[in-house]
């Protein structure tokens, strides 16, 4: 299994790093995606890649990061291109649930960096809450299947997904802890996403799942998706282990 979307390099694992990879491994979950945050995440972000083969960078400045200095911050990540492999652009998107101040920059932030991906061949991560429609907005700015990637974490509607695909293309979808929450009722959502397009995610240290809810989320829970998900789809975890899989490397070409 591959946890698509995990930020184990923040501080919240300084302590017992090697302990959560070791715990991982074992959990059946052999690689992971660490999407960077902003300029001050990257230090930490470089140094877990380089000394966990298991684990594969994603760059880009995530829309709650983006205030007045926003473009001084594009210009840094930008240039690390140049000099670094990564597999994605991203955590990048609009978020509108904590602030509107920044709404502006935030929509220049995420068409800068989906411009990036194009001229570069690399997917994105997108970040979206509480702004579905400014998201749309955006992505409508690039020719249709212009662009690639997943919308990470996605707990929209069935009829949300398919207007995306009528809109900006066929995306993939992050599923993480949240399907696994008694109330949250994602069973129309992910069988309208099919398991095609579906990629497993923990969003680590955030959004554990059942039984771990409320506690530190980590890459091992994964399994804990896969079963869930094999249940609403009516099949297999090994056959959700294996179609996510194939999901995930051929989007980010791991």
């Amino acid at each position: 299994m591959i946890d698509s979307h995990t930020h184990i390099y923040m501080e919240e694992f300084d302590t017992d790093r090697n302990d959560v990879i070791t715990r991982a491994i074992k959990a059946g979950v052999h690689q992971m995606i660490l999407p960077n945050v902003d300029a001050e995440s990257i230090e930490p972000l470089h140094k877990a890649i380089a000394q966990y083969p298991q684990c594969h960078a994603a760059m880009g400045l995530h829309p709650t990061s983006v205030t007045a200095d926003f473009r001084s911050q594009l210009s840094t990540i930008r240039s690390l291109f140049d000099s670094h492999h990564y597999c994605a652009v991203g955590e990048i998107g609009i978020d509108l649930y904590w602030d509107k101040t920044f709404r502006n920059e935030q929509c220049e932030a995420f068409a800068t960096q989906i411009e990036w991906a194009r001229q570069l061949g690399l997917p994105i991560i997108i970040h979206s809450r509480e702004a579905f429609d400014t998201t749309l907005e955006v992505l409508q700015q690039f020719p249709k299947d212009s662009v690639r990637g997943v919308f990470h974490s996605f707990t929209g509607t069935a009829l949300q997904v398919a207007e995306i695909r009528e809109k900006v293309g066929d995306f993939y979808f992050g599923i993480n802890g949240i399907v696994t929450f008694k109330n949250a009722h994602l069973e129309e959502l992910v069988t309208a996403i099919g398991i095609e397009r579906i990629l497993l995610e923990t969003d680590a240290p955030y959004l554990a799942p059942t039984p771990h809810r409320g506690k530190r989320n980590e890459p091992a829970y994964i399994p804990y998706m896969a079963a869930r998900t094999a249940q609403i789809l009516n099949t297999t975890i090994e056959e959700v282990d294996n179609a996510t899989t194939h999901n995930t490397r051929t989007l980010f070409g791991i």
